[in-house]
């Protein structure tokens, strides 16, 4: 397969950034090693939804396996909102022996998102118009905008067909609008755990958007490199993993149990001294993960990104569903998950509801999980027969 192209330019590059769903893979399985690695510039301007352009953005990505002769094996996977091109890394049970992704037998791509910090443009990028990091200044993107973009990605590949698009959260809304705005290119398309952001979502993204805006290393975004705002940041990661859980998994896991480790060691528990014996071990927990977080991901990139998420709404504006949802010619299948509350099950059946009822081969699958949202990361076996 040939990975350089006329319209853009692949190259070995990019970070190793390990893990990036929600949450790091409980499987104990080797995770497979990408046959290629690289980036994609386009040679143009990208016009987006906003109105702005992004002038030669690159996309980061990976492939495992090697297209066939026909072209007709190639499989995308949509990573979740801090995820990265390594999908090997953290669904690594997807390619096990007999399982969905059959490297003897597929071709399988992942590409970073737009706004993040793994390689593709994002806040950190130079903008070649200014000389400058782009930084708060990134435009806002649009999943739609990203799916035209890994349109032009698998252009280049001489990609014209994709027998399965599968993603969750942020990445099951790039699987369907690949179905949407590339009809005639997708087979069968797989959205996990996904709908219209809720108010209780848009309602945890404010609180996340604020405690890095008040941490007092934000300087407005243009924060120095050596001293970014690794508080906020922090505190805004363990917001996000309460919505990424279920209660009953943090009760059993959990409990009203005393911190098993003692203090964070890295300062980051800056509440002091209420309880005699220091925090709760949920407290600890929740500080181990925002200590992880500001390891590997940018602040300015994280809210880049939700804001993609936010303001994804597969409508886009069309009178009615018939009308947006009439050109889809691939199969889907809605998979929900029992107790996710970021994006309940219920919320997730009423949109393969209204896409059925449009006129789609629509089908729904519930995953009984206590996992909460993240149980697509973390139960990956259970996922992948419910995928078969």
């Amino acid at each position: 397969m040939s990975l350089m192209t006329e319209r853009g330019t692949a190259a070995r590059s990019g970070p190793n950034p390990g893990r990036g769903g929600h949450a790091a893979s409980t499987s104990g399985r080797p995770a497979p090693e990408p046959t290629y690695e690289g980036d994609f510039v386009l040679d143009e301007h990208l016009l987006l939804d906003c109105g702005r352009t992004l002038a030669n953005p690159t996309l980061h990505y990976a492939v495992y396996g090697r297209l066939n002769a026909a072209r007709d094996n190639a499989v995308l996977v949509c990573h979740a909102l801090s995820g990265s091109a390594q999908v090997g890394q953290w669904w690594p049970e997807l390619f096990a022996p007999g399982g969905l992704l059959r490297l003897d037998h597929d071709c399988v791509l992942c590409v970073n998102l737009l706004g993040s910090c793994y390689g593709s443009t994002g806040p950190g990028s130079v903008d070649p118009e200014t000389g400058r990091t782009y930084g708060p200044d990134f435009p806002l993107i649009s999943i739609r905008d990203n799916v035209r973009a890994q349109g032009r990605l698998l252009d280049s590949l001489g990609i014209r067909r994709l027998r399965l698009v599968l993603g969750g959260s942020i990445g099951g809304m790039q699987a369907l609008e690949w179905s949407i705005v590339h009809p005639d290119r997708v087979e069968r398309a797989a959205i996990i755990a996904v709908a219209p952001l809720g108010a209780m979502g848009l309602a945890l993204n404010h609180l996340q958007r604020r405690a890095i805006q008040q941490d007092p290393d934000w300087a407005g975004g243009r924060y120095l490199p050596q001293r970014p705002p690794l508080r906020g940041l922090a505190l805004a990661r363990q917001i996000a993993m309460l919505s990424y859980k279920a209660p009953l998994l943090f009760d059993e896991r959990f409990g009203r149990n005393p911190n098993r480790n003692g203090e964070d060691p890295r300062g980051l528990d800056d509440l002091g001294g209420g309880l005699s014996g220091g925090r709760y071990d949920i407290a600890g927990y929740l500080d181990h993960q925002g200590q992880r977080f500001v390891e590997r991901f940018d602040a300015n990139a994280y809210l880049a990104i939700l804001r993609t998420m936010e303001t994804w709404d597969p409508l886009h504006g069309h009178a009615s569903p018939a009308e947006a949802f009439a050109a889809i010619r691939a199969r889907l299948t809605f998979i929900g998950i029992s107790s996710d509350w970021l994006f309940p099950p219920g919320d997730v059946r009423e949109l393969a509801d209204t896409i059925r009822r449009a006129g789609v081969h629509t089908e729904y699958r519930e995953m009984t999980s206590d996992h909460g949202h993240d149980a697509f990361l973390a139960e990956q076996a259970t996922l992948a027969q419910l995928l078969q």
